[in-house]
C-alpha cells in the first residue's frame, strides 16, 4: 500500500543533482513520472538513477506532476521559469522546487502568480551523479526556503530524502551560498596548488601527504573554531611568511603565477582574524603586510 501523501515528481534537469534527488525521492515512495535529459551523459544517468523513468520534453513533465524539481543551473533558472510561464505550463497548487544555492523563491514569482507554491531547496555537498551520493545525503543539510505557511512541506521533502533541512532567509541567500563556494569550491584550488607544488619538488605522490594533514585540520576547524589555527601567520612568526612569500614568487615566474596570490589573500584575512582575536599585536600585522609583500598598514581598519 503506497504511504499517504506520495506525489508525482517530475525532475527537469538529470545532472548530477537532479538524478540523485530524483532517486532519494523515489526511495521515498514518490512517483518520478518523468524526466528531462538532453546530453547523452544525463540520459545514461538518469536510466542509471532512475530506471523506467520516461525522458521526456520538459513541458510534458510539468504537465504530468505535483512536484516539479528544477535542477537546472543557477542562471538558467529565470529564464526557464519565465517561459513556462508564458506557455501557462504551471497550474495552481502544483509545487515547484529549485536546487540553486543563490536563489530563494524571488526566482519563482511566475510560478507564484500561477497559483503554484514556489520553494527552494539546496543540497550544501557536491555531487557524483552516482548512487554513492544517496549514502551522502544521509550527512547531509539543505538550505530552505519557502513562504512561511509552505516551509513545512519543503522541510518535509528534505527529511524524506535523508537529509537535514536549514532554514534560510530569502535575503539571505547569496551569502548563504557564497560561503559554500568559498569553503568547498576554493578548498579545491588550493590543494590543487599545493599538490602542484609538491610534484614539482619531487613529491611523487602529494595526496598521502596532504591528505592526513588536510582532514585533522579540517576535523580541527569544525570542531574548535578558530582555536584550531596554527602556523606562521598566527605565531607572528615574520621571516617564515617572508620566506614562503619570496619562494613563491620565484615560483610564481616559473609557473604561471596564480599562488603568491592566492597565499596572499589567505595570509593577509588569517593575520587580521588573528589580530581582532588577539593573537597578534598590531605591529606585528604591520610585519606580516611587509612580509606579504604588502604596504605597511595595507590590513590595519579591516
Amino acid at each position: 500500500m503506497a504511504r499517504p501523501g506520495r506525489l508525482g515528481v517530475g525532475i527537469i534537469g538529470a545532472g548530477k543533482v537532479g538524478a540523485v534527488l530524483g532517486a532519494a525521492l523515489r526511495a521515498a515512495e514518490h512517483a518520478v513520472v518523468g524526466v528531462s535529459a538532453v546530453s547523452e551523459a544525463s540520459r545514461e544517468r538518469a536510466e542509471n538513477l532512475l530506471p523506467g523513468v520516461p525522458i521526456l520534453e520538459i513541458q510534458d513533465i510539468v504537465e504530468r506532476s505535483e512536484l516539479v524539481l528544477l535542477a537546472v543551473p543557477d542562471d538558467a533558472l529565470g529564464e526557464l521559469v519565465g517561459g513556462l510561464a508564458k506557455l501557462g505550463a504551471w497550474q495552481p497548487g502544483q509545487l515547484v522546487a529549485h536546487t540553486s544555492g543563490r536563489f530563494g523563491v524571488g526566482i519563482l514569482n511566475p510560478v507564484r502568480a500561477a497559483g503554484a507554491i514556489p520553494l527552494a531547496l539546496h543540497p550544501a555537498m557536491t555531487f557524483t551523479g552516482m548512487s554513492l551520493d544517496l549514502t551522502r545525503l544521509m550527512d547531509c543539510t539543505f538550505g530552505v526556503t519557502a513562504d512561511a505557511a509552505m516551509l513545512p512541506i519543503a522541510q518535509a521533502l528534505v527529511v524524506e530524502m535523508g537529509a537535514e533541512p536549514v532554514v534560510i532567509a530569502e535575503g539571505d541567500r547569496t551569502l548563504y551560498h557564497a560561503s559554500l563556494a568559498h569553503s568547498s569550491n576554493h578548498m579545491v584550488t588550493l590543494v590543487a596548488q599545493a599538490s602542484q607544488m609538491l610534484r614539482e619538488i619531487g613529491v611523487e605522490n602529494p595526496e598521502s601527504m596532504l591528505g592526513p594533514l588536510l582532514r585533522a585540520t579540517l576535523e580541527n576547524a569544525l570542531a574548535s573554531g578558530e582555536s584550531a589555527l596554527t602556523g606562521p601567520v598566527a605565531r607572528g612568526d615574520v621571516g617564515t611568511v617572508s620566506a614562503h612569500a619570496q619562494a613563491l614568487k620565484e615560483y610564481d615566474g616559473g609557473a604561471g603565477g596564480d599562488v603568491l596570490a592566492a597565499y596572499q589573500a589567505m595570509a593577509q584575512a588569517t593575520a587580521r582574524r588573528a589580530v581582532n582575536r588577539g593573537l597578534l599585536r598590531p605591529e606585528q600585522l604591520n610585519d606580516i603586510s611587509k612580509a606579504l609583500g604588502e604596504e605597511p598598514g595595507a590590513l590595519e581598519g579591516n
